[in-house]
């Protein structure tokens, strides 16, 4: 998962459009991952606590696959904590080894329940696809997730062992619960339920898993670039993601790209006595702040000449969506500490996060910040600076925006160099077409809310890769909640969001049969056809 998610939960008006379920955990009671079924639990869908809201729209989830959820749940429960032991920390070299055998154990999992996989390796950590492609002339569903985790330090502030799963009120807390160990492992256990109760899938599927997500994939567009004929697909499905609040099942319509940049200013050949020669040298410093200060005009409006010319406007109905989600800039402004908020004028604050570019200082580092005072001329000034891009801007485009803006506004009396250091594309679901509306359907049935459209402030370039790559839509569909410590201590996945994934995921691959099977190429490989 690219970055923590901001904490919608403490953000959305209180008690609007709260689930009417009830929390699938009722205890308060630590519960130790022992294998008992925590006390009080109730599976979601048709048997469970949503039976009647799933019952309406669409008819709810299939009673052949809720009947093998519920009656599995303890032991695939057991099974998720088996994974989330596993410390696949993929920034460690010394958890090479782990990361290796949570490969192996995926493969395991994907073997067992009848979707025969493979590890291939790469420069880094391994890659492991599963396939079923027997559902002839129905369409081919390519499912991503990842296997490897964050670092867990600073250990001291979990409040239970990061390698141990523990519940507490309803939550899973371990390091992997919701990225993105739990999210993966959904999706296996809904494929599981069409296996065993059905002995057959309702479309083609590859599941693929990799274990450098978290050290930002470096590998995994090559080996999909090199393995396109065994990913040929119809459509991408990705649950590394949060709904926008309790009780909201979510689609993740757009992800920010990025282009980052470190602007290096150079004055005298060393520092300088401030007092013998300020007033007659340009100071770096100063400098510096004058070529930031050109960044933005009065409203908010990135003013580099030419930075806007490829963002592509909106659908109106989308950003109407958008603007009826529960969410209030006051309480914001609370959790952050400040009391105004900024942008571009003409847009509420999520369009803001999630539609519009940006451009931030990153940091900033020049002369004496010790104790004291010490009076220089700062030799160099220096500052890390990025940009979160929309559709579509190109990070290449805006590196050459942002180098000729540079140049134009600096100052003479220094030297300024602006270095790229990293650049992702941005990405925008169109929202249309059989998997979008499948998933739609399967969310409802599963719980018994429409699903609400939301956006991405950050960025997950793998998203991107598929699509490019593969030529097929990516849907974006998370069971994680706002405010789970994804990548802090004491990170945790409800168990009804689990459940409810499990369900919605198994629900959804029906729905896309029917609808996605007029314009799939059918179950066999490109080479095969």
């Amino acid at each position: 998962m690219a970055g923590d998610p901001s904490c919608w939960s403490h953000i959305f008006y209180e008690n609007e459009n709260a689930t009417e379920s009830e929390p699938m955990t009722k205890s308060t009671k630590t519960v130790k991952s022992s294998g008992a079924k925590t006390s009080g639990s109730k599976a979601t869908g048709a048997k469970g606590s949503r039976s009647k809201s799933a019952g309406n729209g669409v008819g709810g989830i299939p009673r052949d696959i809720e009947k093998f959820l519920s009656d599995n749940d303890a032991r695939i429960r057991n099974e998720l904590f088996d994974l989330l032991r596993i410390p696949s920390v993929s920034a460690k070299s010394d958890h090479n080894g782990d990361t290796k055998r949570a490969a192996e154990w995926v493969k395991a999992s994907l073997d067992k329940i009848g979707v025969p996989a493979k590890i291939y390796p790469t420069a880094g950590h391994p890659v492991v696809v599963g396939e079923w492609r027997k559902a002839q002339g129905a369409p081919t569903v390519l499912i991503y997730g990842h296997y490897d985790v964050q670092p867990a330090e600073p250990l001291e502030l979990w409040t239970s062992p990061p390698f141990e799963p523990t519940v507490r009120d309803g939550k899973i807390f371990a390091r992997g619960s919701v990225d993105d160990k739990g999210q993966l492992f959904l999706h296996v256990k809904a494929l599981e339920a069409h296996l065993a109760t059905r002995k057959k899938l309702p479309v083609n599927v590859v599941v693929i898993a990799e274990g450098e997500e978290e050290i930002g994939s470096e590998h995994l567009a090559s080996f999909v670039e090199q393995q396109k004929k065994l990913l040929h697909a119809d459509a991408v499905v990705i649950s590394d993601s949060a709904m926008f609040a309790p009780g909201l099942p979510s689609i993740l319509s757009s992800l920010r790209g990025l282009a980052y940049f470190e602007i290096n200013v150079q004055g005298p050949a060393g520092d300088l006595h401030s007092g013998s020669y300020g007033g007659a040298i340009v100071n770096p410093a100063m400098a510096l702040a004058r070529i930031l200060a050109t960044f933005h005009d009065e409203n908010g409006h990135i003013a580099i000449p030419g930075f806007y010319d490829n963002v592509r406007e909106w659908d109106p109905k989308i950003r109407e969506q958008m603007r009826s989600l529960p969410f209030d800039d006051k309480t914001l402004m609370k959790e952050a500490g400040v009391d105004a908020l900024a942008g571009e004028k003409g847009y509420t604050t999520l369009e803001k996060l999630w539609t519009r570019p940006t451009c931030e200082v990153n940091g900033l580092l020049s002369g004496y910040t010790g104790e004291g005072a010490k009076t220089v001329l700062p030799a160099k000034a220096m500052a890390k600076v990025s940009c979160r891009l929309v559709p579509d801007q190109d990070p290449a485009d805006v590196e050459k925006l942002m180098k000729a803006h540079v140049a134009r506004v600096a100052p003479k009396g220094v030297k300024v160099d602006v270095q790229t250091l990293h650049g992702g594309r941005p990405w925008r679901a169109e929202l249309s077409g059989p998997i979008f509306d499948a998933a739609r359907r399967a969310l409802r049935a599963a719980s018994g809310k429409e699903p609400v459209i939301t956006g991405e402030g950050g960025s997950i370039p793998v998203v991107g890769d598929f699509e490019r790559i593969l030529g097929a839509p990516v849907l974006l569909v998370g069971f994680g909640l706002p405010g789970e410590n994804a990548h802090a201590p004491d990170e945790w996945m409800s168990e009804e969001n689990f459940r409810l994934g499990m369900r919605a995921m198994a629900t959804l691959w029906d729905e896309y049969a029917g609808g996605g099977r007029r314009e799939a190429g059918g179950g066999k490989r490109e080479e095969e056809t």
